[in-house]
């Protein structure tokens, strides 16, 4: 089976890894020359909006997916005429602006941090009124890593806010006092079985994801599952998604989704019976689910702007480096260790090891 990836970077780099024991083949179509998963299969060097070049994509490949939500849903829509696609073109619609996400989590129940949406400074104004300080403004699509938002905790700071982000549509979401970021990496199959993984607790500077550790026996573990399957049954989706969630008063509120694989799930390359990258490949192929049943203790530090020198970070007992193949960059995601141990204080030992080499 030959798969089709919207987008040619990590996350398309190691699903290709995943999708190669299993007889698949790989095409991505990317506009960067450099694409780093271009090593892995057939490189389409195109923009993601070029019609000629997806219909080549559509006319090689049995399937086709994403690996990242800046994909223009038309792209998936288009895509969809001739070939099958998953996640589906609605899916990548909602999930990649925030206003119709979160009017979704507002339709199924699920709580969400107040929010308002804002097409202009007077809206703006008005929506400090309405939800108070302090709060963040956020571009409705294409904000990651901490791009595209300012925190506004003084009345000054909305002043021309607007305009800062770009003028573009944005929504305003108030402060949450949450105690915990969490997250939920699930996997629904085309024939509606769906599995998730274990509630992973992430810690995040300057917006980028720094940490992520995999939790045992969350507490909240019953109840992610079943906002996720409400948003997953909503949307007919087919694939990995991951659900971002803020632990407030011993519940969770809603933050975001992502329609695809994500780097909070990293850890389960190592530290899962089936990763996410593979079960992501069998959902759309129409292949059983793989386990998710975590194997020892894991977690996932992030590599940003530069990776360690790999001789020392092979020499950390259970830790298994992942080199992106990137130029490096300040503030660029170019690599990641994850770590699997027998226990969770072996675990903490581990990471900080690892963090020591990054200081």
């Amino acid at each position: 089976m030959k798969i089709g990836i919207i987008g040619g970077g990590q996350l398309g780099r190691m699903l290709a890894l995943a999708g190669t024991p299993l007889g698949q083949q790989f095409a991505f179509l990317d506009p960067a020359d450099d694409a780093c998963a271009a090593a892995l299969g057939e490189h389409l060097c195109a923009d993601y909006d070029d019609r000629e070049q997806l219909r080549q994509l559509a006319d090689s490949a049995d399937v086709v997916t994403f690996e990242f939500e800046s994909v223009p849903a038309e792209t998936v829509a288009f895509l969809e005429q001739f070939v099958p696609v998953y996640p589906n073109a609605e899916s990548l619609r909602i999930a990649r602006d925030r206003w119709f996400e979160k009017s979704m989590f507002l339709e199924l129940g699920i709580p969400t941090p107040e929010f308002a949406n804002v097409l202009s400074q007077a809206e703006l104004d008005a929506a400090v009124q309405q939800i108070g300080l302090p709060a963040v403004l956020k571009t409705r699509t294409l904000g990651y890593d901490g791009k595209g938002q300012k925190v506004l905790r003084q009345p000054e700071d909305a002043l021309d806010a607007f305009a800062e982000l770009g003028s573009v549509p944005c929504i305003l979401e108030g402060f949450v006092p949450f105690t915990g970021e969490v997250s939920l990496i699930a996997v629904r199959g085309r024939d509606g079985d769906t599995r998730c993984y274990p509630l992973v607790h992430n810690t995040h500077d300057d917006g980028i994801l720094r940490l992520s550790i995999a939790g045992t026996e969350h507490p909240l573990q019953a109840q992610a599952e079943n906002y996720a399957g409400r948003v997953l049954d909503k949307l007919n989706y087919v694939g990995v998604l991951a659900f971002e969630f803020f632990e407030v008063d011993g519940g969770l509120k809603a933050n975001e989704i992502a329609p695809r694989v994500h780097n909070s799930g990293h850890w389960t390359i190592e530290g899962a019976e089936c990763s996410q990258f593979e079960n992501h490949l069998r959902a759309i192929a129409g292949l059983p689910l793989g386990s998710t049943a975590k194997v020892g203790e894991s977690a996932m530090v992030n590599f940003i702007g530069e990776v360690p020198a790999i001789s020392k970070l092979a020499a950390i007992a259970d830790c298994h480096p992942h080199h992106y193949g990137k130029a490096f960059k300040p503030g660029r995601k170019v690599g990641h260790a994850t770590l699997r141990c027998t226990d969770s204080a072996t675990l903490q030992t581990r990471i900080a090891e690892v963090k020591a080499l990054i200081d």
